[in-house]
């Protein structure tokens, strides 16, 4: 896939802004929006594109102030509020119509909510942020803070030196991937940075201090999948969301971890298909 970027014009109390995100496009099909989850980069996607590109056209993003993409301009928050409506300007932008989504962790809340704004044709949340308990909350959002804290203290030439064993492989990636050592060197490196270099980082954390999802998603295929072994959302969420969200396919991935597409691609690409069928 070639990478690229598109600018679209968003509202905001300030009046109007332009964002920019970074996006790669591959396939045929119906569309495919893939969003990844706080502090990753659209590449968390790549083990599944492929198999994902037989039967769509897949569209993965670099969320605002993450990856690739610029933060978010001066007046435009990283709320629910304000990013959902962002989302639907970018697949706007992009000539896309109600695409079909899976979103993973954050990614998995934003899918969720254009479901629930019916600016997308189904759903596929992964292991979805928004169904814990205030202690859960904590407990995330901690780990995430010390992961990045972590990203950010080690030097680069030392980061690249722990990916090319699967032991620093594993210490590096081990809470979100059940199977570190399955992500190749260049990856974990790359994702490492990438965490480490998000700008929309502490506000995204900071809007989701506020977040439970509580509604209903209705007349859409809405599947929500949980790994067995997903160590930052635990996957007893995953019970909450089938009770808010009734209609909704649950989904087990046994020895998956948070971030699924790696531990078990073809997986995750049979769910994401089944319920975009």
């Amino acid at each position: 896939m070639a990478a690229a970027q598109v600018s679209f014009t968003v509202e905001s109390p300030r009046g109007n802004r332009t964002v920019t995100v970074a996006y790669e496009r591959t396939g045929a099909g119906e569309p495919l929006l893939l969003l990844h989850g706080i502090g990753h980069h659209r590449q968390a996607w790549d083990p599944v594109v492929g198999i994902l590109a037989a039967e769509r056209e897949v569209i993965a993003v670099d969320l605002p102030g993450f990856g690739a993409s610029p933060a978010l301009p001066d007046g435009v928050s990283y709320g629910l509020a304000s990013v959902v409506p962002t989302l639907g300007a970018l697949c706007e932008a992009l000539g896309v119509e109600r695409p079909h989504v899976a979103g993973n962790s954050l990614g998995g809340l934003l899918a969720l909510e254009l479901g629930r704004e019916k600016l997308v044709r189904s759903v596929t949340a992964l292991s979805p942020a928004g169904f814990w308990t205030q202690a859960e909350r904590r407990y995330a959002f901690s780990t995430l803070k010390a992961m990045r804290g972590i990203a950010n203290s080690l030097p680069l030439p030392l980061i690249e030196r722990m990916s090319r064993s699967a032991a620093g492989r594993t210490a590096l990636t081990s809470t979100i991937y059940a199977r570190p050592a399955r992500r190749s060197p260049e990856a974990v490196v790359a994702e490492t940075l990438a965490l480490r270099e998000a700008t929309g980082f502490e506000e995204t954390l900071a809007a989701g201090l506020t977040v439970q999802f509580t509604d209903d998603v209705r007349d859409l295929p809405v599947t929500v999948a949980w790994g067995t072994k997903d160590r930052l959302l635990l996957r007893r969420q995953g019970i909450r969301a089938k009770h808010t969200i009734p209609g909704a396919r649950l989904v087990r991935l046994p020895g998956c971890g948070h971030v699924p597409m790696n531990d078990d691609p073809a997986a995750v690409a049979r769910v994401i298909l089944d319920t975009s069928r």
